[in-house]
């Protein structure tokens, strides 16, 4: 079966998306494309999504507010043709349960603790958890809302897999050690290896020559 990758198109312009996609067409891999808040939010960028037409989007709005806004915005962007789109854990069980009753097709991706956090972040932001037992906490939350995936690192896979059943889709890809602003970084071999079902990785594609970086994927996940 396809090893499964998301393109992060973490970019704003839609001249540039138009290359990712063109560039990263192969049968060696299943691809999907995910959108965060700086496409989406760039002048064309929603009109551009709503005209791409059968491809797996992946719409990384990170909704983080009160039950009735996540539901809400669920709600407006269904015209979209969205297959992913990601909640945090954090916004507590009521959003998330209020956002999956009204998700439909869409799969409601429950985000852990971003990648680019570690034990010292998490104190400096309040939490009294270590890193592992907080996401391990917040999978569990994933489980009772009903959430069909959840991001989290690729350092944590083999113990959310005890815990959620379901798809796991872990960013904070990256082919050496330079990790840029993650702190929690993986290699896509690795991260396979540790179970997770979906890789989302950025600019070790996006930067450069795609069609050479999308085989440097391809012959490093072969090797």
């Amino acid at each position: 079966m396809s090893k499964k990758i998301f393109i992060a198109c973490d970019v704003n312009k839609t001249s540039f998306v138009k290359k990712i996609i063109k560039s990263s067409n192969t049968k060696k891999l299943k691809i999907g494309y995910k959108f965060g808040l700086e496409f989406i939010n760039s002048k064309h960028g929603r009109s551009f999504i709503s005209k791409i037409k059968d491809k797996i989007i992946f719409a990384d709005l990170k909704l983080h507010d009160i039950p009735n806004t996540c539901a809400s915005t669920v709600k407006v962007i269904k015209d979209l043709n969205i297959k992913y789109l990601t909640i945090h854990i954090s916004s507590g069980l009521e959003a998330l349960k209020a956002t999956k009753k009204v998700s439909g097709k869409i799969k409601l991706v429950g985000v852990t603790t971003l990648t680019s956090i570690d034990n010292y972040s998490l104190k400096q932001i309040g939490y009294d958890k270590k890193l592992k037992k907080l996401v391990i906490h917040q999978a569990k939350l994933a489980n009772k809302a009903k959430l069909d995936a959840i991001v989290c690192s690729a350092r944590e896979v083999k113990y959310i897999k005890k815990i959620f059943k379901k798809e796991i889709i872990t960013p904070g890809i990256r082919f050496n050690s330079n990790k840029n602003d993650q702190k929690r970084t993986m290699t896509p071999k690795e991260a396979f290896k540790n179970g997770s079902d979906w890789l989302v990785i950025g600019r070790p594609i996006t930067k450069g020559n795609i069609k050479k970086n999308i085989q440097k994927l391809i012959d490093h996940l072969n090797k």
